[in-house]
């Protein structure tokens, strides 16, 4: 591009520069020796020299052209039989035949097509997105890209349907019918949920399959925004709304009931250890019974000895043989005794020779009989 702008620089300084002399020299042999002096020196071997010099540097800078690697060139030819060559140009220096020959560049690069809402992002000023009806009747609005290239290979094909027309006239109308025909076969709700990626899914692979069909390579389809009715989008919040409520109150539930889990264990745990208590004191008393009645079993006056130990250091015992006569007066059985009259109170025991029961009679157990005996206060 450069080397081809240099050369047509070149060449027009050249043409310039050859009318300011033609100019200048004519005027000035006129004016000494006249005209057809001046007209028969024009023709001479060295104004020709000079004329054909200028005519070589404009034949080279029509001949020679420089093809940029993100570019093709499609060489439009009045010497071909079909008016093009067959090849198309390549990256680099080329040539072709002046004046009977044209090459038309077309970008190899990746280009990016965008219909949006947004007046700065799409191609088309103002609001370009694509608006299109799903199959329950609900209306969607659709922000899409589109990244492809030229195929080199068919960059004469392109050039001879499209030519640089093929943008408008072939895939931006491309891309939203197929778009609006592939929303009508989702319902909203499926649009608006996982089911997007299944429609991202089908739009890429109908778009592939349609470019390549044309000469053209997609590089990738990209489903932006979709942007719902305001009464769906209404619909659809008070619908998260009550989800985020209902899932509240089943976190709340939740921790109710894991509280009143917890509260039943906790009950259940107290209730088994008190349980465990009851059962290890029952059984450290039936032991301590065991043990006890084992020691009576071997020494049956254990049970006096104790019972006269259990005895109040206050009260006066008498030890008295169990066949001596005794009497037992109460202060609730005699009204008549004088409260000045005080009570002995006489433990009657067998008699040391009865400490043992007769052989006689086995298992015979003494019993110890207590015995009240009043006795007088002194003065009474």
């Amino acid at each position: 591009m450069l080397l081809d702008r240099a050369l047509q620089v070149i060449s027009l300084l050249a043409w310039i520069a050859l009318a300011v002399f033609v100019s200048v020299y004519v005027i000035r042999t006129t004016q000494r020796a006249g005209i057809h002096v001046a007209v028969r020196r024009l023709l001479s071997w060295r104004m020709l020299i000079v004329f054909l010099l200028v005519v070589g540097i404009t034949l080279l800078s029509e001949a020679l052209v420089f093809i940029q690697p993100q570019e093709v060139g499609v060489v439009v030819s009045l010497v071909e039989a079909q008016g093009y060559r067959d090849r198309p140009l390549r990256s680099g220096l080329r040539w072709i035949v002046p004046f009977f020959e044209e090459v038309q560049r077309y970008p190899i690069y990746f280009q990016t097509y965008t219909m949006a809402a947004r007046p700065t992002e799409g191609r088309e000023l103002g609001n370009d997105a694509i608006t299109a009806r799903t199959s329950d009747g609900q209306e969607v609005v659709l922000d899409t890209s589109v990244i492809f290239q030229i195929d080199p290979e068919q960059a004469i094909r392109i050039h001879i349907e499209w030519q640089t027309r093929y943008i408008d006239d072939f895939i931006r109308p491309v891309l939203r019918g197929i778009i609006r025909t592939q929303v009508s076969q989702y319902t909203v709700n499926e649009v608006n949920s996982s089911k997007r990626l299944d429609l991202e899914r089908d739009l890429s692979d109908q778009v592939r399959a349609v470019l390549e069909d044309k000469g053209f390579v997609m590089d990738r389809f990209l489903l932006r925004n979709i942007t719902f009715s305001e009464e769906y989008a209404a619909t659809v919040e008070q619908k998260q709304v009550a989800q985020q409520q209902a899932i509240q109150k089943e976190y709340e539930a939740e921790q109710i009931r894991k509280l009143a889990s917890g509260e039943a264990d906790r009950i259940r745990t107290v209730a088994s250890a008190e349980a465990e208590a009851v059962l290890v004191k029952a059984q450290a008393e039936a032991d301590a019974l065991k043990l006890l009645g084992a020691s009576l079993a071997q020494r049956p006056d254990l049970i006096t000895y104790r019972y006269i130990d259990k005895l109040a250091p206050s009260i006066r015992v008498m030890l008295v043989p169990s066949n001596a006569p005794y009497l037992l007066p109460l202060p609730s059985l005699d009204a008549n005794i004088e409260p000045a009259t005080s009570f002995t109170p006489v433990l009657t025991v067998p008699s040391p020779n009865a400490l043992q029961p007769p052989e006689t009679i086995p298992g015979q157990v003494f019993t110890p009989t207590l015995s009240i005996t009043p006795t007088p206060t002194p003065g009474g």
